[in-house]
């Protein structure tokens, strides 16, 4: 049974907080949650990204800040090149590193608000983005400890300043989910990230939950604000659009591959949801590929 695995976090060389560098073998890290806040940046690699109920593509140069306890995973594409290469930078604390009232301080702030948003997982884009990673990469070689931690408070300032963001939990759902709520829902979504492109059972999900089918569904909808089966056909949609976009397969191989065991199915799904059929949907993105190369061609 595949569950949200609780990952125990421990500073070292006397740091109060952790600054790593990580290559390939991380992104094989199971869906797993941690009470400390993490800033992740993606050097290289692409794939999927779980966080919470939100699954998107990720690709180099992503920037996301996590809050406590948001259960989530980083998967790389590895059916495109298994010898892909990937790296990322991770940046990780606990929220009372600097004392319990560190960030109560007035000059703080907007970090507290900062801080207060994350619970709902935050990827920074534009300017924002490309500063603090920059950042990152500048402190990667520092053995300083005092300029790590400055380091680490500018780029927070940074983040808490910028208004160039995306909430992965819009409606702050994630975010008001109590303690004994996210323990209990956890292990549910890491189960769904994990067999959703295989048959998942709504009695097995019940059973992680501890409770029956029928409050199971009950249970479910309250705390994602969406049913059992709208979260796995979400999860199994947006991994089609990645294959139909991102590679040559045939409609009815990634039509399974995503785990609809029925082609027509899948394509009536798809439509309904997508407002266009998987082909139209392939066709209408190269379609918006060749224009974006011919308009850079004539800007030449």
């Amino acid at each position: 049974m595949v569950k949200a695995s609780f990952e125990v976090l421990q500073p070292v060389h006397g740091q109060s907080f952790i600054f790593r560098k990580f290559d390939k073998s991380a992104f094989g890290a199971p869906y797993h949650f941690h009470p400390e806040y993490e800033l992740t940046c993606i050097l290289k690699g692409n794939g999927k990204r779980y966080a919470g109920s939100h699954m998107a593509d990720f690709t180099a140069g992503d920037l996301v800040f996590l809050g406590p306890n948001l259960p989530h995973c980083w998967k790389l594409d590895l059916e495109k090149d298994a010898q892909t290469e990937a790296s990322a930078i991770v940046v990780q604390f606990d929220g009372a590193f600097l004392g319990d009232a560190f960030f109560n301080k007035n000059e703080l702030r907007q970090i507290k608000k900062l801080l207060q948003l994350s619970g709902c997982g935050i990827y920074f884009k534009s300017a924002t983005r490309a500063a603090v990673n920059l950042k990152l990469l500048e402190l990667c070689g520092e053995k300083n400890n005092f300029r790590l931690l400055t380091g680490l408070l500018e780029i927070l300032q940074r983040l808490a300043t910028s208004n160039e963001y995306i909430l992965f939990d819009r409606n702050r759902i994630i975010a008001r989910r109590t303690l004994a709520e996210q323990k209990r829902i956890n292990p549910v979504l890491a189960y769904l990230v994990e067999n959703f492109r295989e048959q998942v059972s709504l009695a097995e999900a019940a059973g992680i939950a501890n409770m029956t089918t029928n409050a199971f569904c009950k249970y479910f909808k309250k705390i994602t604000r969406k049913t059992f089966m709208e979260t796995i056909i979400e999860y199994r949609l947006n991994y089609a659009i990645q294959q139909l976009v991102q590679t040559d397969k045939p409609i009815s191989e990634i039509s399974f591959d995503c785990g609809f065991g029925d082609v027509s199915h899948f394509y009536k799904t798809f439509k309904q949801k997508m407002q266009l059929s998987p082909l139209n949907y392939r066709k209408k993105f190269m379609w918006s590929l060749d224009e974006v190369e011919k308009n850079a061609i004539a800007s030449l």
